[in-house]
């Protein structure tokens, strides 16, 4: 077996009234003209395709492996086999997702395929247990269990073992991860709390999106696209190998998208374009040693009005990862990685960059006949630096440092054989801002049949500082009329968890996850001297409390059709601790989540090689400021035959527009069409 950092398949302030008209929560970028960059990416790609096309048609290799690698394996398995699949998320060791003692949720590759997504947060939008909120072109709020925001600071985001929560504004910059779809294996969501093992900041949810191995992506891969919302999309992709013991794969990938749509339904003035690659490799020296290399770049050109109101970002990164197998039981891995991210913001004239460096070791092994333990250690530098041109806003100082050091230990106890499991873990965590933080968890899983578990959890989880937090200032020099805390504490969330898995038929698999959040700490923007009205700092002055229910299914109804999706409930109360007097714009601003979701997806094999898929969306409400419900579906009617996929894809179909956010922007409706070429 594979540890879990294997692939297992080889605002500025948020306070209402105080939050500035410019900066990274209003990023204003624009298109980049098909120029030189755009002549390069396609260049190269070209050159690829004309390198390795002599070697593929001189091979010959079966379409299973070759054509679709990972999308048959997917499309072939029997319900039962989809619920026995292993994930890693939940307790960083392979276990089956029908035994899982968490709210865990996979997205496959099949899955995301079927929907048409064409990126990451579309693809999200498959997880019922996920709120996805679109704010522009580029922009999205992603959340679990609410505290939707355009920074949601309580998820923890990876990419192959890779975090992607940025330091500086607590959250993830969705425009900045960008994969070839294709070549997504499974994404893993896990709502509720994850910090005894991946730490601060998975206050609420994991996400952990794993690509295919190097091995299952071999052959030419080539798409393009075009419509009317994604203006235009290319990509390419080669796998290859050396020898018996060593794959590759590498990709470039170009797209532009539209602007979204003004109430008024004019032009948004907020297209987007970006260019990306990489590489993976992956080395299998013996049967009992797995060496992988990946990287990648990106580089692209946001609007948020007309020129030259524009930003431009980039950034690269490369992982390894060695693992070790002793035996079915334990197991070693150690992996490091650098990334790069570096964006400027004209309006604001703020630039991010930040560079991270990170080493993580973990090991795992049994202890008697009934012990599973796991522990691990990690480090990691951010170095961060954030010049600006104006004294309006900034951060103070303009370059920190900052480190991270971590352990954790789980130990997963067999209470009675293939029936009840108690995994017991906490993890260590040194910040510089906030010190040593704790996290512990315990969870249980009762197996009375081999269709059923029923599964309790209870976890304290922290949202460790960020740079937004303690170095924020407007104006950036003193006297300051907004600023950060220097004492700012750690946000804490205990959380009570409940659920229930069941496959009541061969053919049907449901899951009900409850749960109850209590937290403190929670960010605030209050006046330092009251009753004087500036200035104002940030501080840990809410309190508040959360529950919900998260319902989700798989009908198989027949061999050529499968139904998925899910219901969540949601209810949130937030309130000023004692000795605080946060305002109702303040509480506001924490997340504005929606109480009821539903997702089902439908995916449907049609004679003579055709696809006929649907995914239907509703979405309730938003309380404050009120957007309103919609209901939307996305359509994909697609051929397949042997190497060539041609499909045509309808999303939001069911009005011209609608809005999902606090924002002046309303999602369009789109149409593209793509073909896909695989050898």
């Amino acid at each position: 077996m594979r540890s879990c950092l294997t692939n297992n398949r080889r605002v500025p302030v948020r306070g209402g009234n105080f939050e500035p008209t410019t900066g990274f929560n209003d990023v204003r970028w624009r298109r980049l003209p098909v120029g030189a960059t755009t002549r390069w990416t396609f260049a190269v790609a070209l050159l690829l395709a004309l390198v390795t096309l002599p070697e593929m048609q001189a091979e010959e290799t079966s379409s299973s492996l070759t054509n679709y690698p990972g999308v048959t394996t997917y499309k072939s398995m029997s319900l039962s086999e989809l619920m026995d699949q292993d994930v890693m998320s939940v307790t960083k060791t392979p276990e089956k997702l029908s035994k899982s003692p968490s709210a865990v949720q996979v997205i496959t590759g099949e899955d995301i395929r079927r929907s048409g997504a064409m990126t990451i947060p579309d693809a999200l939008r498959l997880a019922p247990n996920l709120g996805v909120q679109q704010i522009n072109s580029y922009a999205w709020g992603v959340s679990a269990r609410g505290f939707n925001a355009v920074f949601a600071n309580k998820l923890l985001v990876m990419i192959d073992g890779r975090s992607v929560y940025t330091p500086l504004h607590a959250g993830v910059l969705w425009d900045a991860q960008n994969l070839v779809m294709e070549d997504i294996d499974r994404i893993e969501v896990v709502s509720g709390p994850g910090g005894t093992l991946w730490g601060a900041n998975a206050v609420n949810g994991v996400i952990n999106i794993l690509t295919k191995s190097a091995k299952d992506t071999q052959g030419l891969y080539l798409s393009g696209a075009g419509g009317s919302f994604l203006d235009k999309f290319g990509a390419i992709r080669y796998g290859g190998q050396s020898g018996t013991n060593l794959f590759y794969r590498v990709y470039v990938q170009r797209f532009d998208y539209e602007s979204t749509r003004t109430p008024a339904g004019n032009d948004g003035n907020n297209s987007w374009n970006m260019n990306s690659g990489g590489f993976r490799m992956d080395y299998y020296p013996s049967e009992i040693n797995t060496l992988t290399l990946q990287g990648d770049f990106y580089s692209g050109t946001e609007y948020n009005g007309p020129a030259p109101l524009a930003s431009t970002l980039d950034g690269q990164n490369v992982l390894g990862r060695w693992t070790r197998t002793f035996s079915e039981e334990s197991d070693l891995t150690v992996q490091v990685y650098f990334d790069r991210t570096w964006r400027r913001d004209l309006p604001s004239t703020i630039i991010d960059e930040l560079n991270t460096y990170d080493v993580d070791l973990q090991h795992r092994f049994a202890l008697g006949s009934r012990n599973n333990v796991l522990w691990g250690a990690g480090y990691r530098l951010m170095q961060n630096r954030t010049p600006t041109t104006t004294a309006f806003v900034g951060f103070v100082p303009e370059e920190r440092n900052m480190q991270l050091f971590s352990a954790f230990l789980q130990d997963e106890i067999t209470l009675i054989e293939d029936r009840l499991k108690l995994t017991l873990g906490t993890k260590l965590e040194h910040n510089d801002f906030s010190g040593f933080e704790l996290q512990p968890s315990a969870r249980l899983a009762w197996t009375p049949t081999e269709r059923q578990t029923i599964w309790g959890a209870v976890s304290r989880a922290v949202r460790s500082p960020s740079r937004i937090d303690v170095d924020y200032r407007i104006p950036k020099a003193a006297p300051y009329l907004i600023a950060g805390g220097p004492e700012f504490e750690s946000e804490k969330l205990l959380a009570y968890e409940l659920g229930y898995r069941i496959q009541p038929m061969e053919k049907l698999s449901l899951s009900l996850a409850t749960f109850y959040n209590q937290y403190t700490d929670v960010y605030s923007v209050e006046s330092a001297n009251p009753p004087a009205l500036f200035p104002f700092t940030i501080q840990n002055g809410t309190a508040g409390q959360s529950w919900g229910a998260e319902l989700s299914g798989t009908y198989q109804v027949t061999e050529q059709w499968r139904l998925r999706g899910g219901y969540t409930y949601f209810h949130k109360d937030l309130w000023s601790q004692p000795g605080h007097n946060v305002s109702q714009a303040v509480l506001d601003s924490l997340g504005n989540d929606p109480k009821n979701q539903f997702v089902l997806q439908s995916m449907l094999d049609l004679p003579a090689h055709f696809q006929l898929d649907v995914t239907g969306r509703y979405v309730s409400s938003l309380p404050n400021p009120a957007i309103p419900a919609y209901v939307t579906a996305d359509v994909r009617l697609a051929w397949h035959y042997k190497n060539v996929e041609l499909a045509l894809v309808g999303q939001n179909l069911v009005d011209n527009q609608h809005a999902e956010y606090n924002s002046p922007q309303e999602t369009p409706r789109s149409i593209y069409g793509k073909i896909t070429l695989r050898w």
